[in-house]
């Protein structure tokens, strides 16, 4: 291990190799930072089914009693049953878990009480300059006694029966159609929750990989990758399911495949959830709710949010620019590209839980296929995200703006890396703060002219 933490301290989270990059000791010290950092008198902490798992969020939790926080432990979770316990029980939080990264990483998720997030800015890098000035020139952690009336105690809840309750209250399935559901956990924590979440509603649940196992044997949990769906996609079509949903590690975000064994686009399920959120808030006498959308998304979502009466919000990709939007705005709903769907009634917090119950109540609340449901809201052609290795992200870039940015009736903006929009299209390219990346995402009213669009800017980018 080394001293510079920058590698491990993301912009959002925790995450490296263990034990090369960190281990037990390096999580101790982040629990004591942490609690000196965000203080409390209290913290939440809870893990995934990774093998490291148990240990570094129990060293966590030391650390954190060592500064004279109690610590309640909720043990195995997924990431938003922990933002459900850090909001319940008015808490901060830390969940350890490394999402969809293979096995041999793990990480730790933080948030404040409410499920508030933590990141670069919001304190993030206070706790990890403060576990650099531990680190000695080898990078051995020596966190110094601390000056507390007693060490906190440590003491287990259970928490996933409520979590399940609470999302429940906020869609009501009892009155749906009988449907056929099959739901590929990746070994990860849907394995965990769908169970319980799903128990006693009108679901016949074909369950896939619900076998907790943090080296994943069948295939990653991260359902981004296409060949990550493949399986699923298989399975909806061999039993006639009605939809599939699939989990990614921690199982906060969630992706749905319809009759067809076809993806459904993360941003029609945003402009789906939106339009059943900017209902029940009008029901309830909000006038104009708004609907966070990050920058690429469809343009489909802030034209479904104002022909209903909301007012679309665009913010840059990421939890933590999408939260704080959301309260600055009183969002009733927050959606990405990437599948995360935030909630004013669960905190704030992105849960694909949550979402996943929103498909199912719109689905079997009326007699049509998943397909014919969600077409309303695929208006336009999206490239997905395509990753190129660039030397000088910001030389491509510029070369890139300089080849559209003259053109006649178009625009550009800058809230994250470049974005570039015509009469009818839009792409936006975004380098990776980790690696020689840039990231494109194109749209275009007809695939056509999509395709033409993003073969034009590759050819700039990686020429």
């Amino acid at each position: 291990m080394v001293r510079d933490l920058k590698q491990l301290v993301k912009a959002y989270d925790v995450r490296g190799v263990v034990p090369d990059q960190w281990d037990e000791s390096l999580a101790y010290a982040f629990g004591a930072a942490f609690v000196e950092v965000v203080g409390g008198s209290a913290v939440v902490v809870g893990h995934d089914m990774r093998p490291s798992s148990p240990s570094l969020s129990r060293a966590f939790a030391e650390g954190a009693a060592s500064r004279g926080a109690d610590v309640v432990e909720i043990g195995l979770c997924s990431t938003d049953q922990l933002y459900y316990a850090s909001g319940s029980l008015d808490l901060p939080g830390a969940m350890f878990t490394a999402s969809h990264n293979p096995a041999q990483y793990n990480g730790i998720k933080l948030c404040r009480a409410g499920a508030a997030p933590v990141g670069q800015d919001t304190g993030l890098s206070d706790i990890r300059e403060l576990v650099e000035s531990w680190l000695d020139e080898d990078g051995k952690v020596h966190v110094p006694a601390a000056d507390v009336a007693a060490v906190g105690a440590l003491s287990a809840k259970e928490t996933l029966g409520g979590y399940a309750d609470h999302l429940r209250k906020l869609v009501d399935l009892t009155a749906i159609r009988p449907l056929k559901v099959a739901v590929d956990a990746g070994n990860g924590m849907g394995g965990h929750t769908v169970p319980t979440v799903f128990d006693g509603l009108p679901l016949d649940v074909v369950p896939m990989y619900f076998e907790l196992d943090g080296t994943f044997p069948n295939h990653e949990a991260n359902p981004l990758d296409p060949a990550n769906l493949v399986d699923l996609q298989a399975k909806v079509r061999e039993v006639g399911a009605d939809l599939g949903l699939a989990f990614d590690g921690d199982a906060d975000r969630c992706f749905v495949i319809d009759e067809n064994g076809d993806p459904v686009s993360p941003s029609a399920i945003t402009a789906l959830v939106a339009e059943r959120e900017i209902a029940r808030a009008q029901a309830a006498g909000e006038a104009n709710p708004t609907i966070i959308h990050n920058l690429i998304t469809s343009w489909t979502v802030p034209e479904v949010v104002r022909d209903l009466g909301g007012v679309p919000v665009r913010t840059r990709v990421g939890h933590s620019f999408i939260k704080q939007e959301m309260a600055n705005t009183d969002a009733v709903f927050g959606g990405e590209h990437s599948a995360h769907y935030y909630f004013r009634d669960f905190w704030r917090a992105d849960t694909g839980m949550l979402a996943a119950l929103h498909v199912l109540a719109a689905l079997g609340g009326q007699d049509g296929p998943l397909s014919a449901l969600t077409a309303k809201y695929e208006r336009y052609a999206a490239s997905g995200e395509i990753n190129s290795t660039v030397a000088d992200q910001a030389a491509a870039t510029e070369k890139v703006r300089a080849a559209y940015a003259g053109l006649e009736g178009v625009t550009t903006d800058e809230l994250d890396g470049l974005t570039v929009a015509g009469p009818d299209w839009w792409f936006n390219l975004r380098a990776s703060n980790t690696e020689p990346l840039l990231r494109l995402n194109a749209e275009a009213k007809d695939p056509a002219k999509m395709a033409e669009l993003r073969d034009g800017v590759l050819a700039i980018v990686r020429g």
